[in-house]
């Protein structure tokens, strides 16, 4: 963990894509960690124009110039965890892994693959997943895979809790510390389960599955208010079962935006005061 000062705030440094309708990305981050009285700084890798309906544009930023907003932040406000996002290409990934290593060592991080929008749109290049795989899977401390990615990542199938298991320690085989393995695809009737897999075991968590459509930013918000627990200090199994809380009430409280209230994806209530 960077420590450039004491301070009485847990603070975390989000790396991200800026989402324009505000339900998922940086700000679905901020709005989260704002909830769980976190203080976000961040790192902008690219700029979308979505919406409840899709994305309609994205566009890369440079890599120097995540690479100075990551310098920028650690060098003086410091985080005790590093959540990381959308990350676009293979140039950004490496930008990140160098800039992480040469001024976070020590940082936890959070690392959600962003790879498709709920919307179903691209948000990393195909090129790009193996550097995803070589650089930053080992140097999390947890990976946030939903079952798509978790394919993605391992070539394993997941259709079901053994095989959605089997993944999580392929990738703890790849250098990631934990995986909490979403299973929010499955096909489980009415509970959802998660996965915390570590080499010493895995721990389920369940609860109901709410059918909704406005579970735009589950992802984003799930990885950051899990990282705010981490920040704050509490343990993995605990970070990961407040922020399944949080997502599970935010989901039953969505706002209904977008579309005259009809959108295909809509975002979720971030206001909820975490429990």
């Amino acid at each position: 963990m960077t420590k450039s000062s004491k301070s009485p705030y847990p603070r975390i440094l989000i790396i991200a894509g800026s989402d324009s309708g505000g339900g998922a990305g940086i700000q679905a981050d901020i709005k989260t960690c704002a909830a769980f009285g976190v203080y976000s700084a961040t790192a902008i890798t690219a700029i979308t124009a979505q919406n409840t309906l899709g994305v309609q544009a994205v566009e890369a930023l440079s890599p120097a110039l995540v690479t100075a907003q990551i310098k920028s932040v650690l060098t003086d406000i410091g985080a005790d965890v590093v959540k990381i996002g959308m990350l676009a290409n293979r140039e950004i990934i490496d930008a990140v892994a160098d800039a992480l290593e040469q001024y976070a060592p020590e940082a936890s991080i959070v690392l959600d693959p962003v790879m498709v929008a709920t919307s179903g749109d691209r948000l990393l290049d195909e090129n790009a997943v193996e550097a995803l795989k070589s650089r930053l899977i080992p140097m999390a401390e947890v990976i946030t895979p939903n079952v798509p990615e978790a394919v993605a990542l391992t070539g394993l199938p997941c259709s079901d809790l053994e095989e959605l298991q089997a993944a999580g320690h392929a990738l703890i085989k790849m250098g990631a510390f934990s995986a909490l393995m979403k299973g929010g695809h499955l096909d489980t009737g009415a509970m959802m389960h998660d996965l915390i897999v570590t080499e010493e075991g895995t721990t389920y968590m369940s609860g109901p599955k709410i059918r909704s459509r406005h579970t735009h930013g589950t992802g984003c918000t799930l990885a950051s208010a899990l990282a705010c627990g981490l920040a704050a200090g509490a343990s993995l199994e605990d970070a990961a079962q407040a922020a399944k809380d949080f997502v599970y009430d935010a989901i039953k409280t969505a706002p209904k935006l977008g579309s005259g209230g009809k959108g295909t994806h809509g975002p979720l209530n971030h206001g909820l005061k975490p429990l």
